[in-house]
């Protein structure tokens, strides 16, 4: 029986879904000191080079019908590859606990309850679209996607159209680092966009349609978030639905939001967890990252979360780069190996050069250079290497 692919047209919904999120909206307020015209410009700029870097970490396991983690391997060796799947079940579960977080203290600001109990509500939504399954959940996702777009929709017109321009605090902010800031949120698929692209009937389009839409609607996310901040001088998002009379409608854009995005982080735990763990279900540990998530978004407080996707840019950026450099210019494979030696102390010296770069202002951010320097290093330390055996 011939298995059962994606087609284009699901991997874009799933990728408007990953696009949709409460947690983009509130990273966009931190751009509203920049003024709408230059912090909208940052927002592009900064989509254009962590989408151009999702689509080749995407074609990478579309390619080779590999998971993101699998794919790993091909660059850092097998046993190199499970020390990045446990830093990405981590970072996973982190984003799972944030995600859930912010949903449930936007749907508790709307109709208030109690945030634990809407913790309990998106965590077992989440849990419920798990076990429904990524390869049947065209229809959910085409009627929930549908209700988002609407919605999101009236969102906008409530920020641009019935509000008005009112004065900015001075820039705390640099253009720089606003561009870094909307690279970082794209970056932090990169370790999961193979997880879907991998199941693409045509890997090379439904790759290029997910960055795509992913980055518009990412972008379209940002754009609500500064634009509610700078035209209504309201940073709570919930509150903007609160005085806009939303009520229900507002509740489902924040739940089901919240659902379409961290399903796929919770989903991709998952099978990061098979790479660790072989014997165990992906499934089950996708669940097992949800309860998780959910747990930690009722204990612990998650409000400013800049410094966590920065650390998330410092390990990722190098890690793809030495995929890119591996799999699209040197051609080569080492998961016959147990370490690439050589790569692993290339993505050493990228990460701590991410780290330096983010004390330097440079007006197309970090991760540009980090990632372009981190290729040069590995395909000249593997051209030198291999010259010597």
């Amino acid at each position: 029986m011939e298995k059962k692919r994606t087609s284009i047209y699901e991997n874009g919904l799933i990728w408007f879904g990953a696009g949709v999120s409460i947690a983009e909206i509130i990273t966009g307020t931190y751009f509203a000191p920049l003024g709408f015209g230059k912090g909208l410009l940052a927002v592009i700029i900064g989509h254009i080079i962590g989408c151009t870097m999702l689509f080749l970490a995407g074609l990478i396991g579309g390619r080779t019908r590999k998971s993101a983690m699998e794919t790993v391997k091909m660059s850092f060796g097998s046993k190199g590859g499970i020390f990045f799947s446990a830093l990405n079940v981590l970072q996973l579960v982190g984003w799972t606990a944030i995600m859930i977080y912010d949903g449930a203290l936007a749907a508790n600001g709307i109709f208030s309850a109690g945030r634990w109990v809407w913790c309990l509500v998106i965590g077992g939504l989440i849990i419920l679209w798990i076990l429904i399954g990524i390869k049947n959940l065209g229809k959910v996702n085409t009627v929930a996607m549908a209700a988002l777009f609407v919605l999101t929709l009236i969102l906008c017109k409530i920020i641009f159209f019935d509000g008005s321009e009112l004065p900015i605090s001075e820039e705390s902010m640099s253009f720089g680092a606003a561009v870094e800031l909307s690279v970082a949120m794209p970056l932090s698929w990169l370790p999961l966009i193979s997880d879907y692209t991998r199941e693409a009937e045509k890997p090379v389009a439904a790759t290029a349609v997910s960055a795509v839409v992913y980055g518009v609607i990412s972008c379209w996310m940002y754009a609500i978030g500064m634009g509610a901040a700078i035209f209504t001088g309201e940073y709570d998002i919930a509150q903007i639905m609160v005085k806009a009379s939303l009520g229900i409608a507002g509740l489902l854009i924040v739940v089901f939001s919240t659902v379409t995005t961290t399903f796929l982080d919770a989903y991709s735990a998952g099978i990061s967890g098979e790479s660790i763990f072989a014997k165990l279900k992906g499934k089950w540990i996708a669940v097992a990252a949800a309860v998780i998530g959910t747990a930690g978004a009722i204990i612990f407080p998650m409000d400013d979360i800049t410094d966590f996707l920065y650390l998330i840019g410092s390990v990722f950026a190098p890690m793809i780069a030495v995929q890119i450099a591996d799999h699209f210019i040197l051609k080569k494979d080492s998961s016959d190996k147990s370490f690439d030696i050589i790569s692993c102390i290339v993505w050493v010296l990228g990460f701590a050069l991410y780290r330096v770069l983010m004390r330097v202002d440079i007006p197309v951010g970090n991760t540009l250079p980090d990632m372009a320097a981190t290729v040069i290093m590995c395909v000249a330390a593997k051209k030198i290497f291999a010259e010597k055996q």
